[in-house]
């Protein structure tokens, strides 16, 4: 069996960029536009007859609406990282998911989703698009395979999923959902936010796989940026002229961005394993105290873990995000207050892949957008809480942390853990 080349790999054989005079950093090309050598260079370019973006002798750009040579490399690295063939960045997560869904689907066109989905992402697909575009979707939950496929009309166009939900981490089956995909002529999307390098869906069947970048693959909480990661003829179809959505609806990626977000990709594979090893270690603590239900795929208690197991790249772990069922909002609040402003242990926040833990509580903050039967139907509790877990400090020492907030708030939990 011939060796398949892992993101770690991919991504190193993509990083032969530099900078204008000779940098080991690529330079920051911030430029709105850009000049040609003779006058019929830029019909060309405005006519396709001459490709913009990076090419064997460099590349031809036009104008950074459209894309620049920075956020290009930036592209050509993420589609390295995820296998496919081109990638496009975009300004944010939600950016590069409402671009790809509008590409694919036309006003009449129906969506079978997931029912358990990041709350931006549910609002655009549950009210946004039937409401101004005439989209139909048609909610399913990801681990229910029959009733995906059954949901499937002669107009649907898209399967849209998590690779692993926000914020319960069911698992996606994406090889069985393409081979549904495929056998009904349609397109998978899935959003691997959650975990870049753990999981490379293009590589299970996806045919377009979307990121928030502001998450883990940024990695700092500073900067908001999305991706799109293809097949070349779908990410050609986004920049069309005429009818490209990301062309056409202007979600630009500032150049100074890209830079930042290059420069991290790197410590993208090492974090991710930092991530997980904290997770799994707090996990399988937390699972031991009495009145928790505690939600993680590296646990044995998880239903779809040998799935998670089945389709992952092995050695970047189970992921950094960990959800817990306090069984009451109350408590939830209390838990959460109490961490953060006695023990010091993370930040009541949104957003994930800080070196820092950020906890929410999903129903009533990331997926506020649901209404209470959809929060009902997705298994939704309102005191369930999504630690997104940094690694910072030791595993020790946050263990202390969080043991001593939890037993402040009249949870039992054994000296011995």
């Amino acid at each position: 069996m011939s060796h398949q080349e892992s993101p770690l790999e991919r991504l190193a054989n993509a990083r032969h960029f530099f900078g204008e005079f000779g940098g080991i950093n690529k330079s920051i090309e911030a430029s709105s536009t850009f000049t040609v050598m003779r006058p019929e260079e830029m019909q060309q370019l405005f006519t396709g007859e001459i490709p913009i973006g990076i090419n064997e002798s460099g590349g031809s750009f036009l104008y950074s609406r459209h894309t620049n040579p920075t956020v290009a490399a930036l592209a050509h690295e993420l589609a390295a990282i995820e296998g496919t063939e081109a990638a496009l960045c975009t300004a944010s997560g939600m950016a590069a998911i409402s671009c790809t869904i509008t590409q694919i689907c036309d006003s009449g066109d129906h969506i079978v989703a997931s029912n358990c989905l990041y709350g931006g992402t549910y609002a655009l697909l549950h009210d946004y698009l039937p409401k101004k575009m005439k989209i139909d979707v048609t909610f399913v939950p990801p681990n229910d395979l029959e009733a995906m496929e059954k949901a499937i009309t002669n107009k649907t166009k898209m399967i849209y999923t998590e690779t692993l939900s926000n914020p319960l981490l069911q698992v996606s089956d994406i090889p069985k959902m393409a081979e549904i995909a495929k056998k009904h002529n349609i397109k998978l999307v899935v959003d691997n936010t959650f975990t870049p390098m753990i999981f490379s869906p293009a590589k299970l069947g996806a045919d377009v796989v979307v990121y928030s970048m502001t998450k883990f693959i940024n990695g700092a909480s500073d900067y908001v940026a999305g991706c799109i990661c293809g097949k070349k003829e779908i990410i050609n179809s986004l920049m069309d002229l005429h009818t490209g959505s990301a062309m056409l609806l202007g979600p630009t990626m500032d150049p100074s961005v890209a830079f930042v977000i290059s420069t991290r990709l790197p410590h993208l594979g090492i974090r991710m394993k930092a991530h997980a090893e904290r997770s799994l270690y707090l996990a399988k603590k937390l699972e031991k105290v009495k009145g928790l239900r505690v939600i993680y795929p590296g646990l044995d208690s998880h239903p779809q873990k040998e799935l998670f197991e089945k389709m992952a790249n092995k050695e970047f772990g189970y992921g950094g995000i960990v959800s817990i069922d306090f069984g009451s909002h109350e408590m939830a609040y209390k838990v959460m207050d109490n961490l953060q402003n006695k023990q010091n242990f993370g930040y009541m926040a949104v957003s994930l892949g800080y070196n820092e833990t950020l906890m929410s509580c999903s129903g009533s903050s990331t997926s506020s957008e649901m209404d209470e039967e959809a929060l009902k139907k997705s298994g939704i509790t309102p005191g369930l809480v999504r630690f997104a877990l940094g690694y910072s400090g030791t595993h020790e020492q946050r263990w202390k942390q969080l043991k001593a907030g939890l037993k402040e708030c009249g949870f039992e939990v054994d000296d011995a853990l």
